[in-house]
């Protein structure tokens, strides 16, 4: 079966709409005549296969991002408006950028700057962080003390702090913490609540539903960009989100 579908895909994309389907002495072209067409076709006009599959990669591409465009939509008050995220920037900004983050991540890390001088400069701008350790128990005890510092009134100092340490071990954050002024020993026991691990949870079913598997993500109006970016690409997002319409 499959073996014929892609003559007859071909087919219809490289032929007109008004050329006729018909064989010679019968009303309806067979399997054998459709790719009898085809390979003659290919054989005269081989640049044709080439124009062929762009036009099919390009089709595919438009549908995947209208899907996208729905997924967010259909997710948008969670993406940026749950109480319970961390915001980074004006807290009544505009527009909204929303960054699934893992502490461990060296791309995360390593935009960290940029994105922290975006914000100086962008006075604006709203960040939401979404909270996705994926990478191995010492993200989640950074994901946990961080949100954990939240409720101390302390997570900026804290999520700065993480992504420049090397070591991401409890004792280690613990003390990263206590270098930030954090009361440590409520800072231990609220890593341990309840309410941190359904934040998390909360993000890894969103990152689930949009179908993110790596850090970072961005998000930021219809627009979803899986993995790093250069921070100008960010910037220009932000701008067009900005204007009218956008």
């Amino acid at each position: 079966m499959r073996r014929l579908l892609l003559p007859a895909l071909l087919l219809a994309l490289l032929l007109p709409p008004e050329a006729p389907l018909r064989a010679q002495g019968t009303g309806t072209l067979s399997p054998q005549d459709v790719e009898r067409i085809v390979k003659e076709y290919l054989l005269r006009e081989p640049e044709v296969l080439y124009e062929a599959l762009q036009e099919l990669q390009r089709r595919r591409d438009a549908a995947e991002a209208e899907r996208q465009k729905q997924l967010l939509a259909e997710h948008r008050a969670a993406l940026v408006a749950s109480p319970d995220d961390p915001v980074l920037g004006d807290p009544a900004g505009d527009p909204t950028l929303v960054e699934f983050i893992d502490y461990r991540c060296g791309y995360c890390r390593s935009m960290a700057p940029a994105l922290r001088a975006l914000l100086e400069s962008d006075r604006r701008l709203r960040l939401v962080i979404k909270e996705f350790p994926i990478l191995g128990p010492d993200s989640t005890t950074a994901a946990r003390a961080a949100l954990a510092a939240k409720r101390q009134g302390r997570y900026a100092e804290l999520h700065w702090a993480l992504l420049q340490a090397r070591d991401l071990s409890e004792p280690a954050v613990l003390e990263l913490a206590r270098k930030q002024g954090l009361d440590v020993e409520r800072l231990a026991r609220d890593m341990r609540s309840a309410e941190v691990e359904r934040v998390i949870e909360r993000s890894r079913a969103l990152a689930d539903a949009l179908g993110i598997g790596g850090t970072p993500a961005f998000v930021i109006g219809d627009t979803l960009i899986p993995g790093a970016a250069p921070v100008a690409r960010l910037a220009e997002l932000i701008a067009k989100a900005r204007r009218p319409g956008g």
